[in-house]
């Protein structure tokens, strides 16, 4: 078990980030929630306590600089290491083609999925050094590889960067014995999809088609592969990315 350790996951109040803190929890770290959503970060870790698992709940912007640098600063100090960081939260953030992009929507899309993994890595490296088997673990996408669908450039652009920083901040990190990988989630049933999942029934549906195990990811899918990435089975793996997506990757 992992008694006395010290997980951050960010974007954990819903999702697959939701499922990540949850699984932590049961693997036996003090789970960290980070969400934007008050009300809703407290409702999960009265949940997750109910359930057993020593959480606490941080409500912090990820792409606000000094919140992150505050609030991760003030969880090293209080537990005095941290063990896991799981930089979860991002998304696609709406769909803009390249011609009418505002830099507006170009910087907050960055900032997100960027930004955030480099705020919170760099406030967490000085207590990842006293922890144990400490690691990083970033989200990247199909879209880091093939661009994004129509309007969701910047997107891809994001991931393809984070693919990046996840190979550098394992190259940065290695003499300290602090682990950097990625996980690259395919298509996963949850609120990320919500909009077409209402409109277009049929078009969600027959997304599974073109996923090698003709059936959509789950929460939990990711979640078993970030538990893996945070363990000692793990200990001799970094600066890789996971795909998770069924085989939806190579395509059918």
């Amino acid at each position: 078990m992992n008694k006395g350790k010290v997980a951050i996951v960010t974007g954990a109040t819903s999702g697959i980030g939701y499922e990540v803190a949850k699984r932590l929890g049961h693997d036996g770290f003090t789970v960290i929630v980070n969400g934007i959503n008050h009300e809703k970060g407290a409702e999960v870790v009265e949940g997750f306590k109910a359930d057993g698992i020593d959480a606490e709940y941080y409500g912090f912007d990820v792409t606000n600089e000094e919140a992150v640098t505050e609030n991760v600063k003030k969880v090293g100090e209080k537990y005095g290491r941290i063990d896991v960081l799981v930089n979860n939260a991002g998304g696609l953030g709406g769909r803009s083609r390249f011609e009418v992009m505002t830099t507006e929507f170009y910087r907050n899309v960055m900032a997100l999925n960027l930004d955030s993994v480099f705020f919170a890595s760099r406030a967490a490296i000085p207590f990842l050094k006293k922890g144990e088997n400490s690691t990083i673990i970033n989200y990247t996408s199909n879209a880091g590889w093939n661009a994004g669908g129509p309007g969701a450039g910047i997107y891809g652009t994001s991931k393809a960067a984070v693919h990046t920083i996840t190979r550098a901040l394992a190259k940065d990190l290695a003499e300290y014995g602090i682990r950097v990988n990625a996980v690259s989630p395919g298509t996963i049933d949850t609120d990320f999809h919500k909009q077409i999942k209402s409109t277009k029934p049929e078009v969600f549906a027959s997304w599974a088609n073109n996923i090698m195990l003709k059936r959509l990811g789950q929460p939990e899918d990711v979640a078993g592969v970030v538990s893996f990435l945070a363990s000692k089975d793990a200990a001799f793996l970094t600066a890789e990315t996971i795909q998770i997506g069924g085989g939806q990757a190579l395509g059918i």
